[in-house]
Parts: structure tokens; C-alpha cells; sequence
């Protein structure tokens, strides 16, 4: 009988686990983008270097965005090819901006 109090006042405490960044085989993308097949060619080895450094900024900044952007940015990152940390970064930073936009729909001093 002591293990049903117990129970009732451990049931409010529930941990969230937070959603961990994303693994994404960036190398795709990379060699898609060398070949030019996808706009401006770039080099291989830069590429997977911008695509390293992305991945190190969102494990900087990731707690810092909202839940519901990281996965809404994560859903849009896979869509329609090989994902990429730039691109989720670039969402997540356009996300986070827009919600510092005013709510009314002005901008500037508001004369």
C-alpha cells in the first residue's frame, strides 16, 4: 500500500527529453553541389567544411530555438533531397527572427 502514494506524488514529475540536432549524411549534398548539378559549383572539401560548421553552430544555439521550429526547420530540411545543417540553421535562424517581429505588422519607429 505504500507504493500507491509513492506513485501519486512521482506522477507530476515527468522529464522531457529534449530532441536531440538531427543526423544528417551531408555528402550528397556536398557532391551534388561540386558537380554543379545544383547551381554554383562548389568545392567538395569546402562544402563538407560549411556543412561541419553549421552542425557546430546548431549544437551551440539548438536549446536556444523553439521546439516547435526545430522540428517543424527539421520536417523542411528533408524535404525534396539530401538534408543539409545550413539549410536547417538558416530556417531556424528565419524562424527565430520572425517571431521578434512586431505582432501588429509594424515596423520601424511607427511615426
Amino acid at each position: 500500500m505504500i507504493l500507491a502514494p509513492a506513485l501519486l506524488v512521482g506522477a507530476h514529475l515527468t522529464m522531457t527529453v529534449a530532441d536531440p540536432i538531427p543526423s544528417f549524411n551531408v555528402e550528397p549534398s556536398c557532391r551534388a553541389a561540386a558537380s554543379g548539378s545544383i547551381g554554383i559549383k562548389q568545392d567538395l572539401s569546402a562544402c563538407l567544411e560549411d556543412e561541419k560548421g553549421a552542425r557546430e553552430q546548431l549544437a551551440k544555439e539548438w536549446s536556444g530555438f523553439a521546439s516547435e521550429d526545430r522540428g517543424l526547420c527539421t520536417r523542411l530540411s528533408k524535404t525534396g533531397g539530401s538534408p543539409t545543417y545550413t539549410e536547417l540553421l538558416v530556417c531556424l535562424e528565419m524562424a527565430r527572427d520572425a517571431r521578434k517581429l512586431p505582432k501588429d505588422g509594424t515596423v520601424g519607429s511607427g511615426r
